[in-house]
């Protein structure tokens, strides 16, 4: 069962990205939509966005430094360890899971050292990507995005991407734990 299980994973994910690419090709063509030029103002935009949100990404960074630098990841990984130890999720990977919404660079480098201790094909190394990949910068995005564009009250965003990055959490080591047979 895990094997056609990981089969099916295996292809579906071979095949996302070019048929989503696809998909809004089509669908520009079908409505008529320059593509290209649409692409082109739209980077553009983005641009002038990226100029906007320095100085709150600035300050997010500094936060998190301040976070890791202080100890407080550690103390909190070890009040959590229990919990995640019920759901069969290693230790190791908990820092990923707290730092993944607030941060995407930090939680890329912790990645990447859980790969390189325990290796990209590992049950860590498997689970952390999924976790990465899962998730969003929750923080991140309400300090940058709403920042930029003057939104004080953020009302439920900040609840709803916490329990959405849970529930990404979660599946991971659910999925992970079903494709590894754990």
């Amino acid at each position: 069962m895990a094997e056609l299980f990981r089969s099916v994973i295996n292809v579906m994910s071979a095949a996302a990205i070019p048929l989503f690419i696809l998909v809004f090709l089509g669908w520009g063509l079908v409505k008529k939509v320059k593509v290209y030029e649409v692409f082109v103002e739209g980077a553009k935009d983005g641009f002038n966005t990226a100029v906007r949100i320095i100085p709150y990404l600035v300050a997010m960074l500094f936060a998190i430094g301040i976070f890791r630098a202080s100890g407080a990841m550690d103390v909190v990984v070890a009040l959590l360890s229990p919990v995640t130890n019920l759901i069969g999720m290693p230790a190791e990977t908990l820092p990923l899971a707290l730092l993944r919404p607030l941060s995407g660079s930090g939680s890329m480098g912790l990645m990447t050292e859980l790969m390189k201790v325990h290796g990209p094909d590992s049950f860590i190394g498997v689970l952390a990507s999924t976790m990465y990949g899962s998730s969003e910068t929750t923080f991140y995005i309400l300090a940058v995005y709403f920042g930029s564009v003057g939104i004080k009250n953020t009302r439920h965003a900040l609840p709803a991407g916490l329990i959405a990055d849970l529930f990404g959490m979660l599946g991971a080591v659910f999925i992970v734990r079903i494709l590894f047979g754990v």
